[in-house]
């Protein structure tokens, strides 16, 4: 049985495999494509709309419980990126 978390955009819970993991690495965003990086994550499903609803409400800097500004523009970059697949080419992942 597959764990279940909660996306920090639009509070479902779903299966850890169908969710993105992010985590802070100093002041940016980083997805964690193989769920393994250390420190605190948040689950978000792979969804343009579940991402900006996370943004709006400052979600990940609640889950992540970081202290200052996160580079946001940065992580939307990338992951659009994700979302047209080059996440996939690059790094392998599933």
């Amino acid at each position: 049985m597959d764990p279940v978390r909660t996306c920090v955009g639009c509070r479902a819970r779903a299966s850890r495999s169908d969710l993105l993991r992010v985590v802070a690495v100093d002041s940016l965003l980083v997805i964690d494509e193989r769920k393994i990086l250390p420190g605190r994550g948040a689950w978000v499903h792979p969804h343009a709309e579940c991402v900006d609803a996370a943004i709006r409400r400052r979600a990940f800097v609640r889950a992540l419980r970081v202290s200052g500004q996160l580079d946001m523009q940065t992580f939307t970059q990338t992951f659009t990126k994700r979302l047209n697949g080059y996440g996939n080419k690059v790094n392998g992942s599933k």
